[in-house]
């Protein structure tokens, strides 16, 4: 990391980030062609759990190259200066890497759908094997977490 003085090492602050965050940005890959789509996610236990269509283009991305990049972040806007090209933001953000599989078991999928509305704020449903049947969730089990902020 370039600027060390933005870093955060602090695991325990990185994760308070992950389970913050309102949006989670996964960027995936396909030869040469990069895609990143935000989603509605939750992390738990060293990896993110997002829900989606079972077909479109995340979903064949993933299929071609399950290794991705997410990004969380909390900005609360700019940080003015008298020169405009000195102008920052004042953030706190978390890049991750990892490996996406989708998940088919019943039980699994149900408790990623039930982590995903306990970080909004949801409580758990009672999801049945048929709701669940019609969506598709993934785990993206990390292997690599950075952080860095600035102005706080």
């Amino acid at each position: 990391m370039r600027r060390k003085d933005r870093e955060i090492t602090d695991r325990g602050a990185m994760e308070a980030i992950l389970t913050s965050a309102e949006v989670c940005r996964i960027g995936l890959a396909d030869g040469g062609e990069p895609y990143v789509v935000p989603v509605c996610f939750a992390y738990r236990d060293n990896a993110i759990y997002f829900h989606s269509a079972q077909a479109g283009k995340k979903m064949e991305m993933l299929l071609k190259n399950p290794r991705c990049c997410v990004e969380v972040d909390h900005s609360t806007g700019p940080i003015p200066d008298k020169n405009p090209c000195s102008w920052e933001m004042r953030y706190r953000s978390v890049i991750c890497t990892g490996t996406a599989k989708n998940l088919t078991w019943y039980e699994e999928k149900r408790e990623a759908m039930n982590a995903i509305l306990r970080h909004y704020g949801i409580p758990d449903h009672p999801f049945t094997e048929k709701e669940l049947e019609k969506v598709c969730l993934v785990k993206i089990s990390l292997d690599g977490m950075t952080a860095k902020q600035h102005g706080y």
